[in-house]
């Protein structure tokens, strides 16, 4: 959920840890140390609390389809077999819906041994429902930079709803880097909920005993605060959208609201994109970060809130952001499928940080999803309810 981030102005009273996702601080002295690489030089914008946003380069390659390399190739390679044209992005350059683009980064990476990565779309991105996943050279599965890695980074760009433009400098990822294992147990996580506000509510028995697979999520379909709109649906065919341009378009072209009904349910149709929001208000504690688990085959067949890591301090109190929602991406996969309110889409894996950021996510930075309820990506000038 990374936008912009706040001063830290909390105790930093936590036990520093061996392994764990690198905060604020480590992400700029590896910076420094030249084990990130960019040229032109990375900005300070890019440095989030527990990852650093990615910027496309100068040339899209239209691809004629999606790949991975494999261990034996590597991705300029596969450009070279499967491209079909250039695209300048300098200036700024049409995106279209339904097409695989591939683009160079301006970041690349010298890892040490000790260091591995994980990848994902910026919140906005996701909002946008532009599939942006990550690829390196020799990768055997997208958004992953093995241990060590050292070499370019790549973005795949597959816009589905929207057709957008993007240009040189455009931040459509955000890469988050790791020492050693930065998962937390299941008996941590326990002893986590107990002592930490993570969710507004207390878990049921059979909640609990699934506490492995994440903190469980559910779909609010009663109404957000005090209005019956309980989601957004996208519209076909809807004006392209600048990727850069930030409360700049009329929502009402581009979104049909979502009304509950008396069932408190809505239909997903297929090859249809949808705002939804979740029951719960979320927190992620100050020495932690967290990602959705895109999707769960035991949920339905859908796919819930694919775009965004949970930056630590998100909807925390410890930054009077206590109450913030998750806003969820929805896709129904090849079949109508109907949730309901209260029903879970999603849970929230929970990883350790090596130490608590010398900056966390915060609105009065400039970041764009603190304190949210049901929320449209920033480009959009605020739903008039």
């Amino acid at each position: 959920m990374n936008e912009q981030s706040q001063p830290l102005s909390i105790d930093a009273n936590s036990t520093r840890r061996d392994t764990g996702v690198l905060p604020y601080q480590s992400l700029t002295a590896l910076i420094r140390d030249g084990e990130i690489i960019a040229d032109p030089p990375i900005v300070s914008q890019q440095v989030q609390p527990a990852s650093i946003d990615l910027r496309l380069g100068t040339t899209a390659y239209r691809m004629r389809a999606s790949f991975l390399p494999g261990p034996e190739r590597t991705v300029e390679e596969q450009i070279t077999n499967f491209g079909l044209h250039e695209i300048d992005l300098t200036g700024g350059a049409l995106l279209e819906t339904g097409c695989v683009y591939l683009v160079p980064l301006l970041e690349s990476l010298a890892l040490s041994d000790g260091l591995s990565g994980v990848a994902n779309p910026k919140s906005s991105t996701g909002r946008l429902d532009v599939f942006t996943r990550l690829i390196t050279d020799q990768a055997p599965d997208f958004d992953i930079v093995t241990r060590g890695y050292r070499g370019p980074l790549y973005a795949e760009i597959f816009p589905r709803t929207f057709s957008v433009i993007a240009r040189t400098g455009t931040r459509l990822n955000q890469l988050r880097l790791s020492r050693g294992t930065p998962d937390v147990r299941e008996s941590e996580l326990k002893r986590l909920m107990q002592d930490q506000p993570v969710l507004d509510r207390d878990l049921t028995e059979r909640e609990t005993s699934t506490l492995f697979r994440g903190v469980p999520l559910s779909v609010d379909l009663a109404g957000v605060g005090d209005t019956d709109l309980v989601g957004f649906k996208a519209k076909p065919h809807a004006p392209l959208i600048d990727i850069d341009k930030v409360g700049h378009y009329d929502p009402i072209e581009y979104w049909d609201p979502i009304y509950r009904d008396d069932d408190r349910s809505v239909i997903l149709n297929p090859e249809e994109f949808y705002i939804l929001a979740s029951k719960e208000a979320v927190s992620v504690p100050v020495d932690h970060a967290a990602e959705m688990v895109p999707y769960d085959a035991f949920t339905g067949e859908f796919r819930a809130h694919y775009a965004g890591f949970f930056d630590p301090g998100f909807g925390h109190a410890d930054v009077d952001a206590a109450g913030t929602r998750a806003v969820l991406e929805v896709r129904s996969y090849g079949v109508p499928f109907i949730i309901e309110d209260g029903q879970l889409v999603g849970r929230l894996k929970y990883e350790h940080l090596t130490d608590i950021p010398d900056q966390l996510y915060g609105a009065e930075s400039g970041s764009s999803y603190q304190r949210q309820t049901l929320a449209l990506s920033k480009h959009f000038r605020p739903w008039a309810t």
